[in-house]
């Protein structure tokens, strides 16, 4: 489903969202308090600002009594082959993003991934996928990273373990292509990248990935993900501990120039090694 036209089915789900709460007689207030979220997160699901998660539209769908629409409209919204089905929500919301923060402990972010880097991954994690299968994932990733060439491109900071820069994805020649792809949005401050050193240490999040995303009109939500799972956090006291996590590793993460020579000099290790093999 192109963007354009599953924004016009988020917006139909907040209409008829709108129609059965008043029907209901229910104030956004009320509603919300009914499926555990505020009254302004039911006024921004009707405008179609924040898309609710599988939970919540279930538990509309008990609360108005309306046999499952809800649950059905939100499940078929977010059913993306090319996204698991725990980040699809996830990869909505970076489409309208201001202001992406992630941590990657293992992997180059998706954002930032070249095709041949992608596909190294996919292949990884899915041996036994038909090859359609796995253009399919490729594409989706790669399409995802056109919002930073975007001219409302959010503003993007990512941080990378130096596991990032040293685990040979895909190969040698893999690895160049990528890290230089990673210098290059660097050097144009497209991106701000910082490397977090092996010689950090011990650092805050160290179970998984963290991604931030702020926007104009809606809370700031956390995305945290692990092996085969990840959740949306839209907590205030949650998100903010998550921010608090992410200033402490900008805090021991080498400075943006640091990092930029560290990311150029193992991209140029990865190339001499290519060379040779």
């Amino acid at each position: 489903m192109a963007n354009g036209s599953r924004q016009a089915a988020w917006e139909f789900f907040g209409t008829e969202l709108r129609r059965h709460r008043e029907e209901s007689g229910f104030t956004q207030v009320e509603l919300g308090a009914r499926v555990f979220v505020s009254g302004g997160y039911i006024g921004q699901f009707e405008q179609a600002i924040r898309k609710p998660q599988l939970d919540v539209a279930r538990r509309i769908d008990e609360t108005l009594r309306t046999d499952g629409i809800f649950e059905r409209l939100c499940r078929k919204l977010i059913d993306d082959r090319r996204y698991a089905d725990y980040f699809a929500q996830a990869a909505e919301l970076e489409t309208l993003a201001t202001k992406i923060c992630e941590f990657a402990p293992a992997l180059i972010p998706g954002l930032l991934q070249t095709p041949a880097y992608a596909r190294a991954v996919t292949l990884a994690m899915n041996p036994f996928a038909p090859e359609e299968t796995v253009d399919e994932k490729v594409s989706g990733r790669i399409e995802r990273g056109r919002i930073l060439k975007d001219a409302t491109r959010p503003v993007y900071w990512a941080i990378l373990h130096e596991n990032v820069l040293r685990i040979p994805v895909g190969g040698p020649a893999v690895m160049a292509e990528q890290l230089e792809r990673v210098a290059e949005f660097a050097r144009d401050r497209s991106v701000l990248v910082q490397v977090l050193p092996y010689a950090a240490g011990a650092y805050p999040v160290m179970t998984g990935d963290l991604r931030l995303m702020e926007f104009d009109d809606a809370p700031a939500t956390a995305y945290t993900e692990a092996v085969y799972s990840g959740n949306l956090l839209d907590d205030p006291a949650v998100v903010q501990r998550a921010q608090a996590a992410y200033d402490l590793l900008r805090a021991d993460a080498l400075s943006p120039e640091l990092s930029l020579a560290l990311v150029q000099s193992a991209a140029e290790d990865f190339r001499r090694c290519a060379s040779t093999t």
